[in-house]
């Protein structure tokens, strides 16, 4: 039987995050997450998808690129655009390990978004892991798998969701504890309120007598305490309507 992967959705857009922010992006997006942090905005990850096999969502990533075909543009020597995995959690499905490992070897520059709660040990070396450590305001803090510390190379990137000013305070205080900045790049990334239809009741509260903090105090404290991270905004909600699926 062939291997299969439950699909989302699978679309081309602008990568909106992390420092390949800007550049054309396949998105593969897997259904399913085991998380329910307070700011998600793919509610509708957790079930909604069609089954596929590894070729189908392969022989679709390559239509998508074909208009690329004749770009001179390479990124880290690999074929343009990048292809991400995103989700719900990809890591929930055991496929998508040689589904990744099958477009590195297709030459394609590949990243996936992890919720870090899973074991990323087992992910192809090739593949950017651009990791979550969930901070207070997600409602998720103690799902974080710390060991994924240690499998962590240079082209990976950690990712911190800030929505409150405790969120800030924890996240600074795991880059100290942890020489975070020494591994690969940090990410301090805003909350984008949710629209009223991103907003579920699955979803978990924001912690009782957390304070919320604004995109500018939020720039103006990593200014002020000079931390070694890269400050950013879901371009994508800015570009298109914040609710609107497929980019």
């Amino acid at each position: 039987m062939s291997a299969t992967l439950v699909i989302n959705e699978i679309y081309l857009s602008l990568q909106g995050e992390s420092t390949f922010a800007g550049l054309p992006c396949i998105f593969i997006r897997l259904t399913g997450c085991d998380l329910r942090c307070s700011f998600c905005d793919t509610v509708y990850a957790f079930t909604e998808g069609k089954k596929k096999t590894l070729a189908e969502i392969l022989a679709e990533v390559k239509r998508q690129a074909a208009p690329f075909s004749n770009s001179k543009l390479k990124i880290k020597n690999s074929k343009f655009p990048l292809v991400e995995l995103t989700g719900g959690e990809p890591l929930l499905q055991k496929n998508s390990l040689p589904l990744m490992q099958q477009l590195c070897d297709d030459g394609f520059t590949v990243l996936i978004e992890t919720s870090g709660a899973h074991d990323i040990s087992k992910i192809d070396s090739r593949v950017h892991r651009i990791m979550d450590l969930k901070c207070p305001g997600s409602g998720e803090v103690e799902k974080n798998l710390f060991s994924n510390l240690q499998h962590l190379k240079a082209t990976d990137e950690i990712k911190f969701v800030i929505s409150t000013q405790e969120d800030y305070d924890w996240a600074k205080k795991q880059i100290a504890e942890h020489a975070l900045a020494t591994i690969c790049p940090l990410l301090f990334s805003w909350v984008h309120p949710l629209t009223p239809e991103q907003q579920s009741k699955v979803l978990k509260k924001v912690p009782a007598g957390l304070t919320p903090i604004s995109r500018k105090d939020l720039a103006e404290k990593i200014i002020a305490d000079a931390l070694p991270v890269r400050f950013q905004i879901q371009q994508h909600k800015i570009i298109w309507p914040p609710e609107q699926r497929g980019v």
